[in-house]
């Protein structure tokens, strides 16, 4: 049986550390939004000192409004790489949620400038000769210098981009869909050099010098934190599988030890990407939270076999390698702002919660836990809920059974018929409880909508979308 030890409870409370940290980490991200808009605004700064906004009534019209659609799409393409550099500041200022989201909404629009501006260059070339439809476009396409590298680019990013819609995503396996938005790296590269070359902006030094500063920033921060900080983070921590335990049917937990794992300052609720030297497919990353508080030596992580990847993991041998990228996350317990916390859990999204309630600092019954999960063999974790309710003494509601329809987070057969009123009949505390909740995507937007309605301020709600 595993042995809770409970935080000191006389450190000072979290309430005001977490407000420090909450102004801290939001002013920044107040800050980042500008420079991005900024940026935006610098280059219509460009394509407004030529060719200029009267280019646009006349002949070469399309042309300037391509131009103008491809600048901003090209800086929008580096802002979104940027955006999932894993730069520390930026994920702690904005958390991966927010950046997702963003990376997804910047590149959607990109994407869409980036088809207006092959259009408009394509109606230009066809306007000049419409007798060679064909000619005019094979040259703008293939044989113009560099068109040829920039027209495998944009198809590399239509790959992309059509694989990233939600319907094309769900048919796809996790692993091979990573695989495929990789290219996404490749196809913005090779779009490059035809601006540097055609461009009419970039016959004068500064301009040519910003863009060339945007991309090399864009490339030395994404080799810096998303090759060298992992590399050397995996080398010098030398994380090896020590256990797997089965949890239940398709779940297991795995414990790994390793090397001053304090340095990395990991916190409950956060989360890593690992890989594991197991044999083919080890190159693909699968992103894990750990289901344990973390220690100087060791971190545990419990997952559900869903994609080739997550159920191979579940048959690790003992000593096996790990690389990591991470920790990640804004799931944690520095910004509480209240000395009661709700968590709210659902499948496999017990997982980071548990790590949280297992060393946040707060009284016996201070900490509520609703956790569901669809059968008796699906409660992941249970025991361990168990027992760590009795030790630190938290409220603990089971909410077993599948769900009552797609709009609700209850469970069916539920007493409860609306969503908001449960979560106030369930927590008397809610008005003065953070909120924490996990889970997967549909379910855990009914839990958003039924806190917004109850009355949850958006900052005491602390969200971890457990998708990709």
């Amino acid at each position: 049986m595993t042995t809770f030890k409970a935080p000191d409870l006389r450190d000072p409370p979290p309430t005001s550390r977490g407000r420090r940290a909450w102004v801290w980490r939001f002013g920044l991200a107040d800050l980042l939004g500008p420079l991005g808009i900024l940026s935006v605004v610098a280059v219509v700064c460009l394509w407004v000192r030529f060719p200029g906004v009267n280019t646009l009534w006349s002949e070469r019209g399309w042309g300037a409004l391509g131009l103008l659609a491809g600048l901003v799409a090209a800086d929008l393409m580096v802002l979104q790489v940027i955006l999932l550099a894993r730069i520390p500041w930026v994920e702690r200022a904005w958390g991966h949620d927010v950046l997702t989201r963003r990376h997804r909404w910047i590149g959607f629009t990109s994407f869409w400038l980036m088809l207006v501006h092959v259009a408009t260059f394509a109606y230009e070339y066809i306007a000049r000769d419409p007798s060679g439809v064909a000619s005019a476009l094979w040259a703008l396409f293939v044989t113009d210098p560099w068109m040829l590298l920039a027209t495998t680019g944009a198809l590399l990013l239509i790959m992309v981009v059509v694989t990233s819609v939600r319907a094309a995503r769900r048919r796809l396996r996790y692993e091979s869909w990573h695989l495929m938005h990789l290219y996404s790296y490749l196809g913005i590269a090779l779009t490059f050099p035809h601006m540097i070359e055609l461009g009419p902006n970039f016959h004068e030094a500064w301009a040519k010098s910003y863009w060339w500063v945007m991309y090399g920033l864009a490339f030395t921060l994404t080799l810096v934190y998303r090759v060298g900080t992992p590399i050397w983070r995996s080398a010098y921590h030398r994380l090896r599988v020590h256990s797997v335990t089965e949890e239940a049917p398709g779940a297991a937990t795995i414990t790994l030890t390793g090397h001053r794992l304090d340095r990395l300052k990991t916190q409950s609720g956060q989360f890593f990407v690992w890989r594991f030297l197991d044999g083919p497919g080890w190159t693909r990353g699968n992103p894990y939270s750990l289901s344990a508080a973390p220690t100087d030596d060791r971190l545990r992580l419990t997952i559900k076999g869903a994609g080739d990847g997550s159920a191979r993991h579940l048959r690790l041998a003992p000593g096996t390698r790990a690389l990591i990228e991470g920790p990640y996350g804004t799931l944690t317990a520095r910004g509480r702002r209240h000395p009661h916390m709700l968590m709210i859990a659902a499948g496999i999204g017990i997982t980071p919660l548990r790590a949280i309630l297992e060393d946040a600092p707060y009284e016996p019954g201070e900490a509520t836990l609703l956790y569901r999960y669809s059968a008796d063999e699906h409660a992941v974790l249970l025991d361990e809920v168990r027992e760590l309710a009795r030790a630190r003494g938290i409220r603990v509601h089971l909410l077993p059974g599948p769900r009552q329809d797609q709009t609700s987070w209850l469970p069916a057969g539920s007493p409860h018929t609306d969503d908001a009123a449960a979560l106030h009949d369930l927590v008397p505390q809610l008005a003065v409880s953070d909120v924490y909740a996990c889970g997967p995507t549909p379910w855990l937007r009914a839990v958003t909508r039924a806190c917004r309605t109850a009355g949850v301020h958006r900052d005491d709600l602390h969200t971890e979308v457990f998708a990709w």
